[in-house]
């Protein structure tokens, strides 16, 4: 029975819905479905990381590394500066800055018990990261990742 509908299933598409990807037909992967661009979900605090320049960023994670927190407060005020978010176009340059400074406080208040120190860790490499990717939509490089 299992082989019967393993076989009927050959000829058709697997679009890949339920992990939220696009199918878009000519671009064939492994196992007969196509799958063309998968993209992450974000959350309104994460979605709210500001894009920096890639020194600035740098800067931060190196903070949020080692005083867990500050780079993110810091990365906060970048917004109040025309640093760029996701968010900026859907809820104002205000909200985001707000949520930078809850992300802060967030990280802050659960250093002690190791939660905010990781967090912290990874919203500076979030912010390096955008950086990066930053500069090279700038200069042109296609990114792959």
């Amino acid at each position: 029975m299992a082989q019967k509908e393993g076989a009927s299933e050959q000829g058709r598409v697997r679009t890949g819905e339920s992990l939220g990807a696009k199918a878009v037909t000519g671009a064939s992967a492994a196992g007969g479905g196509v799958v063309v661009e998968v993209r992450e979900k974000k959350g309104p605090l994460r979605a709210a990381i500001p894009t920096m320049p890639f020194p600035l960023a740098v800067v931060c994670l190196f903070l949020n590394t080692f005083i867990p927190g500050l780079g993110t407060f810091i990365s906060a005020f970048t917004v109040l500066c025309g640093a760029r978010s996701e968010l900026v176009s859907e809820r104002g340059v205000c909200c985001v800055f707000w949520l930078n400074v809850a992300a802060a406080l967030i990280q802050i208040l659960t250093a002690v018990i190791m939660v905010g120190w990781i967090m912290s860790i990874f919203w500076g490499m979030d912010m390096v990261i955008l950086a990066i990717s930053d500069g090279c939509r700038d200069q042109g490089i296609p990114q792959d990742v």
